[in-house]
């Protein structure tokens, strides 16, 4: 074992490495009985690859680039495709994040748009496609927009001809709601054809805060007819619904502080402290699915979630044995099989394939394979801090780790917070390179659930009512100080990073306490008074309202809580990464904050990227980002990395 200072250990996990690395499978469903998800790209482009595993158990890409399997419904992207069977051909439907449109695939022929292009906006825009065969069509989510203005928005349900009619005529589009409601989630069918239940909720609502389960009959014209609401409202959030084999309606609702399972007289089919769903950020997320047998394939935990098989007359659940402790939102059921994607401290994320006949779960997509030897693996711990108030704040510590290399007797390494975006939402311990990256290297990271968080209940994550640039920053700050007085981390050598709404976070950090050296912030919310209809996104347009409180009510708060008011405080250096195509987090935010430290001396690097958004896809813009991310802790920290680009700091 050789000693060097922490954060000169060599590493094989480079930047690139990372990058290559970056993302995970998403959105399984079956094609027969096939099943198939979309994959990450980073080195082309970034796009979404469509993959099927074949019976044969090989995965196939379905299309090859340019095709980019995802859409911008609510800037986010919900659900992309969908697919069927029918007269033993499979049949798929999908969006083109190029251009917005759906399209029709069959293999072995090219793909066909079915719905038109438009002069106004980006759109419109499909998301939570499912296919309605004996009508020929596909009902999905349609986002239209109505002017130039980011506002300038509708959402329904509609339904798409699959004979292509559609892709030059936009009347040939049947709509299938009235636009009452601001937000939709896309249609679930009954199993008879009859009816069609989804989620709405409208500004200023988020879906996490209160929602509606609507449920209307489909007419023999085709129409829904006597929409009525079956439960949720201004202060319940229903995250999901779908149809269970004989017909009643299963909804997850939080009306008891947790989001627990239901059924469609109210009745609770597994009530516990604990989550079986999550945050509505995307349409067609799904933590549960019903199986034929009227088992439930649920999603479920307190903190980390597994995946588990309830037996709804019992109560009683039985979760799947293997490496993985954390399970995402997307889930597929038919006859005894369950896709999920699963992850662990030391495996990605995968496709899970389920046998509830056998009890057998098995990796069968997307499989981790060890880039380098496990030995350079993070070892975290899940820990909880106490916070002001004697709150608890839950955190993951991923200590510096390297199976060669220990640091000099009596020192204590540097450690960087990470605070997620969100900010309602929580990030999972699971096996990321890029955190690898700095703990390979001797820089610790501990990833902060801050109040606000989600997976706790419902009383957590509104801890952060009102209190946005307050509770955050301040569990952070414990979690920071707790990590230094126990000796774990150098109290002279401690970061702040984030991105979006974590990049907010780090800013408030940076600009209202005395705690970190440095910090990297990354897509932020910077000036609230500009962050909001206008600015962003329609989506999350009114989200302050219930962060910071509305508007006209506590106009000071607005400003006193930016970091932009406050940046005449910042006095360390800072590095500002920022896609130049993003609409959630545009780069004004950053240029109004930059502005402000101008000439007085602080070092910084703002460095931007032509063609990014909100979330960063290329390989190339990863590696450029966090070679300049761990640059600036050497410089700042006094660190020997060589084979780092040097990062120039700019008064």
């Amino acid at each position: 074992m050789l000693t060097s200072p922490y954060g000169t250990w060599p590493s094989p996990v480079d930047a690139a490495l990372a990058a290559a690395h970056d993302g995970q499978p998403d959105w399984v469903g079956f094609v027969g009985d096939e099943v198939w998800w979309t994959e990450p790209r980073p080195a082309e482009g970034g796009r979404r690859a469509l993959v099927r595993r074949t019976a044969e158990g090989t995965e196939e890409t379905v299309l090859s680039a340019p095709w980019n399997v995802a859409n911008r419904v609510v800037e986010y992207g919900g659900r992309p495709w969908t697919g069927a069977v029918p007269d033993g051909r499979p049949l798929i439907v999908f969006t083109h994040f190029a251009d917005q449109r759906l399209y029709r695939y069959e293999p072995g022929g090219e793909p066909r748009p079915l719905t038109p292009l438009s002069a106004v906006g980006a759109g419109p825009r499909w998301a939570d496609p499912h296919l309605d065969l004996a009508r020929g069509e596909v009902w999905c989510v349609l986002e239209e927009f109505t002017g130039d203005g980011p506002g300038d928005v509708r959402r329904v349900l509609a339904a798409v001809p699959l004979d292509g009619s559609a892709a030059e005529d936009r009347s040939a589009v049947r709509e299938l709601t009235d636009g009452r409601h601001r937000f939709v989630t896309g249609p679930r069918l009954s199993p008879d054809g009859r009816r069609a239940a989804w989620l709405a909720w409208d500004h200023p609502r988020m879906p996490w805060e209160g929602t509606e389960l609507l449920v209307g009959e489909i007419g023999v014209d085709g129409i829904l007819h006597t929409v009525h609401t079956v439960a949720g409202g201004p202060h319940e959030a229903i995250a999901q619904t779908e149809w269970s084999a004989e017909g009643s309606l299963l909804y997850t609702s939080d009306r008891s502080g947790w989001w627990n399972l239901y059924r469609d007289d109210g009745t609770p089919l597994c009530p516990r402290e604990e989550e079986f769903a999550g945050p509505l950020w995307r349409p067609g997320l799904r933590w549960f699915a019903p199986l034929d047998s009227g088992l439930i394939a649920v999603v479920h935990g307190r903190g980390s979630t597994v995946l588990g098989i309830l037996d709804p007359v019992s109560g009683e659940i039985v979760d799947v044995a293997g490496p993985w402790t954390e399970f995402a939102g997307t889930l597929a059921a038919r006859g005894s099989r369950v896709f999920a994607v699963g992850a662990g401290p030391r495996t990605a994320h995968e496709v899970v394939e389920l046998d509830t006949g056998t009890g057998r779960a098995r990796a069968v997509g997307a499989r981790h394979r060890d880039a380098v030897d496990p030995a350079y693996y993070p070892q975290p711990s899940t820990r909880t801090f106490t916070g002001p108030g004697g709150r608890e704040v839950h955190a993951h510590v991923h200590p510096p780790h390297h199976p060669a290399r220990t640091a000099p007797d009596g020192e204590a390494p540097p450690y960087v917070i990470w605070a997620h975006g969100g900010p309602t939402s929580r990030v999972p311990l699971v096996l990321d390179l890029t955190i690898a990256y700095f703990t390979s290297r001797g820089i610790g990271i501990a990833e902060v659930n801050y109040g606000g968080s989600t997976g706790y209940g419902r009383a957590y994550r509104e801890r952060l009512r009102g209190q946005w640039g307050v509770v955050d920053v301040e569990d952070c700050a414990a979690v920071a100080r707790a990590l230094a007085e126990e000796g774990t981390a150098d109290p002279a050598r401690l970061a702040i990073r984030g991105g979006s709404a974590g990049g907010w976070t780090a800013a408030a950090s940076l600009t209202t306490t005395d705690v970190y050296a440095c910090g990297t912030i990354v897509y932020p919310v910077l000036d609230l008074a500009t962050w909001g209809p206008g600015e962003t996104h329609d989506f999350e347009s009114r989200y302050l309202e219930s962060l910071i409180g509305p508007l006209a009510e506590v106009p000071a708060r607005y400003t006193e809580r930016s970091p932009t008011t406050h940046a005449d405080r910042l006095t360390v250096p800072f590095l500002l990464l920022q896609g130049l195509d993003d609409v959630i987090c545009p780069p004004a935010q950053c240029e109004r904050f930059l502005a402000r430290i101008q000439g007085r001396g602080v070092p910084h690097a703002y460095l931007t990227f032509p063609g990014e958004g909100h979330g960063f896809r290329r390989a190339e813009t990863m590696v450029r980002a966090l070679e300049a991310e761990l640059s600036l802790y050497a410089q700042v920290f006094g660190l020997d990395v060589p084979d780092v680009p040097r990062l120039e700091l700019h008064p």
